[in-house]
């Protein structure tokens, strides 16, 4: 009974065996597509579409064990077979547990081969079991705080220390850390949450606008203004405002943010008279505000000021331990919003997750899991996450040289393959042996 007809990639540094294994696909109406090294497999992996990998082991440069994790994880669905001359039940045990469906050990009979690539067509993935309900680890929450890290428990004991007066709070973390998140519960948790909590990103607003959102105006004051107005403070009087990117306000700003900080008072732009404001200050920044200072575009009376408690958020490839129950909040929130139930994740997919190391932080985390609610049906699989997050190979880049270096480089690389058999490398190359000597002689 004749095959059905697939297509098959086989890796191997050995033209040899490549040519060999070739010859007997095409025996059995198979499809089959070469490839010396890694790199070669990797070019025709993202243009065709495979339905079995078949590589060597041990190759130059790059390996077969880092060839199978790569296709395990951009081509979930793709069966491997590897093969070997240098078997070892440490390698057997690795391949397995990298996804390989079959392991051939050189040399091999022909109907060894032919079973082994049926076997490995014919067998289904391995069913997905993931967890109907959010992963057993502790999701403990402290208002929208998720985490259960020693950071985060560091950071929640510093809140519990703050949350019931108005010292001034400093926050500092890279972009996408939670900052607002830990400002919001220093309010909120404590006994001033029903007071006003007022949030400005000093980023946002145009420099020459932040002074006047941020303290207010009287009529006249400047073209537009119409009418008084009360700034950000007075509508934080008795509660909280949060500044973040304070960073990037201007010189300006920040003495008037002094005055307000010494003196409790505000003086809307315009005007010539003050106004008592009770509220508690606190910043945020990922500048490093340490070097502005040095630069004379902070004030460094203003940091001290700022600075009477500081909190540090770490970003999140120092607490990973927090990945497991924040992607069970974000499982939740947007499976609600997006499909009215809780979506589930698979474990590999969890596992990818936990290892990547999160530039965005929590930001890039949310936005990850978000896209990836949306395209799937009811399991997030290794399909749906972006190729970045996946296992990379270390590929040479590839240097432009001439013709003739190029036809050179390849001679050589049949003729030690072949043990430099000119006769085998000839009709290899398909030219004949008085051909090899002269390009050898040049």
């Amino acid at each position: 009974m004749q095959l059905r007809k697939e297509n098959i990639l086989i890796v191997d540094d050995d033209i040899n065996i490549l040519e060999l294994l070739q010859r007997h696909l095409q025996s059995w109406d198979y499809h089959s597509f070469k490839a010396v090294s890694v790199k070669e497999a990797v070019a025709i992996l993202r243009d065709t579409k495979i339905d079995l990998l078949i590589t060597d082991l041990r190759m130059p440069e790059i390996d077969g064990f880092e060839l199978i994790k790569f296709v395990s994880e951009h081509y979930p669905g793709l069966p491997k077979l590897m093969v070997t001359g240098y078997p070892s039940v440490q390698d057997s045990l690795t391949a397995i547990k990298s996804g390989v469906v079959g392991y051939l050990t050189k040399p091999f009979t022909k109907a060894e081969l032919k079973s082994a690539i049926a076997a490995s067509l014919a067998a289904s993935e391995k069913e997905i079991a993931p967890s109907s309900k959010p992963s057993a680890a502790k999701n403990e929450a402290y208002g929208d705080i998720i985490g259960a890290s020693e950071k985060i428990r560091d950071v929640i004991q510093i809140i519990e220390r703050v949350k019931n007066n108005k010292a001034t709070v400093f926050i500092k973390g890279e972009s996408g850390t939670g900052k607002e998140l830990v400002a919001r519960a220093i309010h909120y948790q404590g006994q001033f949450s029903r007071a006003p909590f007022i949030a400005v990103n000093c980023g946002a607003i145009p420099e020459n606008l932040l002074e006047s959102e941020l303290f207010g105006y009287v009529k006249g004051a400047f073209t537009g203004a119409d009418t008084n107005r009360n700034g950000f403070f007075q509508a934080a009087d008795g509660g909280s405002i949060f500044l973040d990117e304070i960073g990037n306000a201007s010189l300006a700003v920040q003495s008037r943010l002094l005055r307000v900080l010494q003196e409790k008072e505000v003086i809307k732009v315009g005007a010539t008279k003050s106004e008592p404001v009770d509220v508690r200050i606190i910043a945020a920044t990922n500048s490093d505000l340490g070097d502005m200072i040095q630069k004379k575009s902070f004030r460094e009376d203003l940091f001290y000021r700022l600075t009477v408690v500081e909190i540090e958020v770490a970003p999140l490839r120092q607490r990973k331990d927090d990945i497991v129950p924040l992607v069970n909040k974000f499982l939740f929130k947007y499976g609600v919003e997006y499909k009215d139930r809780y979506v589930k994740i698979a474990p590999e997919v969890m596992a990818i997750l936990k290892r990547y190391d999160w530039p965005g932080n929590i930001r890039e985390l949310e936005n990850i899991i978000q896209r990836a609610v949306i395209m799937c049906d009811k399991i997030i699989e290794l399909e749906h996450l972006p190729d970045h997050l996946k296992y990379k190979l270390k590929l040479s880049s590839d240097v432009l040289l001439p013709l003739k270096d190029i036809e050179r480089q390849y001679i050589e690389k049949v003729l030690r393959a072949t043990g430099n058999n000119k006769t085998k490398a000839a009709e290899i190359l398909q030219i004949d042996r008085k051909t090899i000597r002269q390009k050898l002689a040049e």
